[in-house]
Order: structure tokens, then sequence, then C-alpha cells
């Protein structure tokens, strides 16, 4: 393949909960910080430890010299504890946010004062101003629980209007659900820069479980040529990688701003992507 490298590309860690994984992730980190990205981000855990581990990983992320967007979401959270969240990545240095609504914590009986991501772009732009970049989710597929396409493409216009700088898409496998996306938020007026999720494909089992809880569509002909290399890691993540890089060529032929890698914690599959790329 030949194409330029993309111009923004940036990539998603989730917080170890093991001294290894600590360990694994710093050689992951500085193996992808040499690619010289835009941004990277971290997931967020709601409550307790899941929560100070995320702020050990931005911390230990931060590091690398690389800006890094820890992901903030309301759901189950009140305003104070939104408020002491926002102030303490400030007092870090923190100058970027992926905002996000979240999923209800099991266990918890209410959704918190703030209800939706908008809500949430909204109340960091009243608490601090133009400080953070913010980012925001987007669905070219439509979230899950949208009750229509044209529904969920309110609810992006909701959100970008609220503030936020830029869109990282949940990944996809069909360029033209992404393009057909960014066409209907352009035609309603919104202008804001809307990045591709990228997921590499190297392991089909948990491909399969991710993209069933997400929404996220393999297309039939991906998951038969999958499900036919059965427990052949090496042609699956052959296969994968030619795939996602097909993906993504296209997807910056046909202007897209970045790619955001969601790498679960490796920085192989990501790096042969790029590689194809050059």
């Amino acid at each position: 393949m030949s194409t330029q490298p993309p111009l923004g590309i940036s990539f998603e860690f989730f917080p170890p909960n093991t001294e290894a994984g600590r360990e694994k992730l710093d050689g992951v980190r500085d193996a992808l910080a040499a690619r010289d990205p835009r941004f990277f981000s971290v997931t967020y855990g709601a409550g307790g430890s899941t929560q100070a581990r995320t702020f050990d990983t931005v911390k230990a992320v931060r590091r690398s010299g690389v800006r890094t967007a820890p992901h903030l979401s309301c759901v189950g959270s009140d305003k104070s504890v939104l408020r002491e969240l926002l102030q303490r990545y400030r007092e870090d240095g923190v100058d970027s946010l992926v905002a996000l609504r979240g999923d209800l914590p099991s266990g918890m009986g209410g959704a918190g004062e703030l209800r939706y991501a908008n809500e949430l772009v909204e109340f960091i732009r009243e608490e601090t101003g133009d400080h953070f970049k913010i980012a925001v989710a987007a669905y070219p597929e439509a979230h899950p629980q949208a009750p229509s396409l044209e529904r969920d493409l309110e609810n992006f216009a909701r959100k970008a209007r609220a503030g936020a700088d830029i869109a990282i898409t949940q990944y996809f496998f069909t360029a033209d659900a992404y393009f057909y996306f960014v066409e209907r938020i352009r035609a309603m007026g919104i202008e804001t820069p809307v990045i591709p999720g990228i997921m590499p494909i190297s392991n089909y089992t948990k491909l399969a479980r991710f993209s069933d809880a997400c929404g996220a569509d393999i297309p039939r002909w991906i998951r038969k040529q999958l499900e036919a290399y059965g427990d052949d890691s090496e042609s699956i993540q052959a296969f994968g990688t030619e795939v996602i890089s097909r993906l993504c060529q296209r997807l910056l032929e046909g202007g897209a701003p970045g790619l955001h890698f969601y790498t679960l914690n490796q920085s192989a599959p990501a790096l042969r992507i790029l590689d194809n790329l050059r």
C-alpha cells in the first residue's frame, strides 16, 4: 500500500490492574510515543480503586511527554465529585478530556445529576472555561441504545454544540458508515472534526464479544473469514492487518482528519497497520 502517513494519530489505553500490566504498558506507551501521536487517552472507571488506577495510569502515560486525555463519565457521579476530578486534573497539568455519558455501575440506583454527555460537556465548560480540549464520542452506525439514526444524530449535535472540540468514533469496519455520518452532521451545520476509531483485529473471539456488546457491526465476509481460520492466530493477525490497513487508507484518502487506535494495551497490532500506511 502507498499513501501518506496519518496527519494525526492517537491511541487509547485502559488502566492495568496488575504490576505486570503496568510494566507492560510502559513499553507499549514508549513504542507508540515514537510515532509522534497527537494524544493518548485513558479509559475511565467510576468509583474507588478503579478511579485511582485511572489517575495513576494518566500520570504514567504522561511521562512520555505526549498529551494525555483521561476519559470522564457523568452517569453515577454528582457534580461535586466531577468538580473535584476536574480540579485534580487541572492541578496535575492535564489539559484534555474525553467526555462520555458512561454506563451506570452495577448496583447503583441513580444516574447522578448529569444524565447525558452534552450535559457533562456543558458542565466542564461552565467550571473550567476553555482550559480543557474536549473530545466526545460519535457512532457512525448509531449508538446501540438509540431509537433511530435520526435521534442519534440529534444527540451528537447537542454534544458538539455544547462545546466539544473533536469527536472520536466507535470503531467500525465499513468506511461508508463513517462518510455518511460526517455528511449528515455537516448538513446539520456541525463542523466538529470526527476522528475514526480503529480496532485492530488480532483475536476473533474477543473482537466478536466486544462488537456484540457495543453494537459495532462486523461484516459477514470478515466474520466468515475469521471463523475459517479457527485457532490460527498468525493467519488471523495477517488478515486483520490487511483489512484494517485498507480501511484506514480509504478513510484517510476520503478526508478523515486522523486515526484513533483502540490498542487494548498492545502496540504491535497498531504498529503493523501504521507501517502499511507509509
